[in-house]
């Protein structure tokens, strides 16, 4: 090594050996301390944001002493605004220095890869809007409300990534990456501790179904915690019905398979004991009141097996009988023992006076469309009345009967004194209006084609304005009705018709008929089950394309008549639905005349009845019957196109018009003045998951159809009173394209003219 290398190693070697300890001695450079003046405060690196805004929240100021507690305090404070991604605060000499970096502008919010969700709906949920400061905290926040959003409709595979696109001037566009990914379904529903009903019967009590192909038009067979809860409700009320006072739901556990396609779910439970009534009494603390009369509403004996629903159906009952006799203020109390030594339940039901409450106010909120009085004319008490849960009850339950809105909740809220409350009526609005398409078949009228548009809550007001056409093969129809539910603000509806049918008969009696007229009517309820109907009709009908070999009877009455009628019709009605009814019962009564003006005179009357009854669980029997009689006056003879026709429908294993007076010669139907047919039928499951809507049907068809309107010298008429009787088995399928039927029915007793049909089919829909 040469001497000046030497040299000026040895040189480095003492400065290093010096400069380390006093660097080491130094260590980082020092944080600003407290005590220092700031004598002046300085923005650094804003764009958009103003220097009086930033220094706004800052807790130190021009001429303070440097605090660093108030520093970090100033920090939190401008990281909330959310306008910046990182900021930072420095003393330089007695100079605060702020230094801000700012979030960029949102210029666009975009959705790529959704399919199954519209961008309207994802945009609705997602708090980065354009023109807003971008910020990462809320981008992720949104990725979690998306992905709940998909969560909800079934898909726990969706993904989603958000993308940033930076552009000019601080905007970036903001891009949701979305995998919607396939629906998560339910593989399997098992329950455990299960022992006196089988995992088929309870997987029928609850809302959650498994996955199968036939449930594609269903939601319930995806996962939904929400939907889960619900069916710890629904097992437990199913228990509590069958007598299992102890029952509970131990856990209810979703596991998602490990490839993420689909759930499991168990339901773990404990039955307990099945308990029967024991002991049942009825008190009560208002003088004057009968017990006895109140034991009338009980609905259960001593003995039979504890039902929950029948407990709360008794004290409604109670509740509301109590206030008919003018005590207004009632609460109806259940008091249940558990006996479990011999596994009775005692309960009494004690009547007694409720706390003085008063409805002050009724508040609607989330009407937009819908007018206020619309929504208050459907309860069943009004300000200043006094408070009743049961009418608060009825109200709601009018209110979505309505079809008016998606949603209503009605709540009690606290008045401006103890004795007070408010009503809150939150409701939320759905479309009212409707165009809809139809196609069916069937043995009575033929190919059918139908379209209409109806508006259900026309400007608001709740009222229906319905145009409908229904094109056939066999039969048209074109009809404009419309109907205001509360004419005069009183509680009748009124309504008005117009019309124009046509029907080729051809196949009965070789004529065809159409009619063009209108209807006036009105109707009102007695009761919540009472119903009555006025009616009035001016028609024109037409009997025409008569036959050369048609019955003279037929041949004379061709041309045209005026009908003037006025009905009237009562009706009682207490069916739990309108389709496939389990229990309850309808009996109708009409009566009609015609002859206020007009060519025809004549007086006519139907009355049906059917009753609904549930034997065992899913066999519903139902016994029904209709009979009618018209008789024409003033010395005129009753057309064709007033006279009753049986068959088809109305009695099974005979056309339409199948029975009844007809032409000797030519057997042409000629429709009778008498009538009257009787059907006891079962519904029955056919083994088929109750979901699917198919229903067995095994019935007996009995009627009979007599009295010439004419004056058999003049013409050989066949006529008999026999009674007529068939027998069959059917299928019924409720189908997402519309209710589906088809019918075989074997005559039993019949006359040799009578004209028979044994298999009967229909289906249709409205979409």
């Amino acid at each position: 090594m040469s001497v000046n290398l030497r040299w000026a190693f040895l040189v480095v070697a003492a400065i290093l050996a010096f400069a380390l300890p006093a660097a080491a001695q130094r260590g980082p450079a020092p944080r600003p301390v407290a005590g220092g003046t700031i004598t002046a405060v300085q923005i650094q690196g804003n764009v958009r944001a103003e220097v009086e805004t930033i220094r706004s929240y800052l807790q130190l100021k021009e001429g303070q002493a440097y605090d660093p507690a108030a520093a970090d305090r100033s920090l939190k404070a401008l990281f909330s605004t959310g306008l910046f991604s990182d900021v930072v605060i420095d003393m330089q000499g007695s100079t605060l220095v702020v230094r801000v970096t700012e979030n960029p502008i949102l210029n666009r919010v975009v959705f790529e890869g959704n399919r199954k969700i519209e961008d309207d709906k994802l945009r609705d949920e997602v708090q980065s809007k354009p023109r807003q400061v971008f910020t990462r905290a809320r981008v992720q926040s949104d990725v979690e409300r998306l992905l709940s959003v998909y969560r909800r409709t079934g898909r726990y595979n969706a993904t989603i990534e958000p993308k940033i696109i930076r552009l000019e001037q601080g905007r970036v566009d903001l891009v949701f990456e979305i995998n919607e990914g396939d629906v998560t379904g339910i593989k399997r529903i098992s329950f455990v501790g299960n022992e006196h009903f089988s995992d088929g019967t309870l997987r029928g009590k609850i809302r959650t179904t498994e996955s199968a192909w036939w449930r594609f038009l269903s939601s319930d067979d995806r996962f939904d915690p929400d939907r889960l809860n619900l069916d710890r409700e629904l097992l437990r009320k199913y228990y509590l019905s069958e007598g299992y006072a102890d029952f509970r739901v131990v856990s209810a556990v979703a596991e998602l398979a490990p490839d993420r396609s689909g759930f499991f779910i168990t339901f773990t439970i404990n039955e307990g004991e099945r308990y029967k009534f024991g002991k049942i009494d009825v008190s009560s603390r208002f003088e004057g009141l009968d017990v006895d009369t109140l034991k009338t509403y009980l609905t259960m004996s001593e003995g039979d097996w504890y039902d929950a629903d029948q407990v709360e159906k008794t004290v409604t009952a109670m509740a509301d009988a109590v206030g008919t006799l003018g005590y207004a203020f009632v609460d109806v109390r259940p008091n249940i023992r558990r006996n479990k030594d011999t596994l009775s339940v005692d309960v009494t039901f004690d009547v007694q006076e409720g706390p003085r409450v008063y409805v002050e106010r009724i508040n609607i909120y989330g009407n937009t469309r819908t007018l206020d009085k619309v929504i208050r004319r459907e309860f069943r008490l009004a300000e200043g009345d006094a408070f009743s849960t049961a009418k608060v009850r009825r109200s709601q339950q009018r209110l979505k009967n309505l079809g008016f809105f998606e949603k209503v909740d009605v709540s009690a809220a606290p008045g401006s004194s103890q004795d007070k409350t408010n009503l809150e009526v939150q409701v939320v609005e759905q479309s009212t209006g409707e165009i809809s398409f139809g196609a069916g078949f069937s043995t009575t009228s033929g190919i059918l084609g139908d379209v209409s548009i109806r508006e259900r809550n026309l400007l608001g007001k709740g009222q229906d304005l319905r145009l409908g056409l229904s094109l056939g093969t066999l039969s048209t129809l074109i009809d404009l009705s419309f109907t205001e539910p509360y004419f005069l603000d009183r509680n009748v509806a009124a309504g008005f018709d117009l019309f124009r049918t046509s029907n080729d008969r051809q196949n009965i009696a070789s004529y065809s008929d159409r009619s063009l007229g209108f209807a006036l009517r009105s109707g009102w309820a007695y009761t919540e089950h009472t119903r009555q109907q006025v009616r009035y009709t001016l028609r024109q009908s037409d009997i025409y394309n008569v036959q050369p070999w048609a019955s003279s009877i037929v041949q004379r009455q061709a041309g045209s008549s005026v009908v003037s009628e006025v009905s009237e019709t009562l009706s009682w009605d207490t069916r739990d639905t309108r389709l496939n009814a389990t229990k309850g019962w309808l009996v109708r009564n009409a009566v009609a005349v015609g002859g206020l003006g007009g060519t025809e005179y004549y007086f006519r009357t139907t009355v049906d009845a059917v009753i609904y009854q549930t034997i065992v669980e899913d066999f519903i029997a139902s016994i029904g019957g209709s009979a009618g009689f018209i008789a024409p006056f003033n010395d005129t003879t009753l057309r064709l196109n007033n006279r009753f026709f049986i068959g088809g429908d109305t009695l099974r294993g005979f056309r339409v018009g199948g029975i009844g007076p007809r032409d000797a010669n030519t057997t042409d139907s000629l429709g009778g003045k008498y009538y009257y047919t009787g059907t006891a039928e079962l519904s029955f499951p056919v083994g088929l998951p109750k979901e699917i809507g198919i229903l067995g049907k095994a019935f007996v068809d009995v009627g009979s159809l007599w009295g010439s309107a004419d004056d058999p010298s003049q013409v050989s008429i066949l006529d008999s009173q026999l009674m007529r009787v068939s027998s069959g088995i059917g299928v019924q399928w409720i189908s997402p394209f519309g209710p589906i039927r088809v019918d075989y029915a074997i005559p039993i007793q019949k006359e040799y003219w009578d004209k028979t049909e044994n298999f009967r089919f229909s289906f249709g829909t409205r979409f």
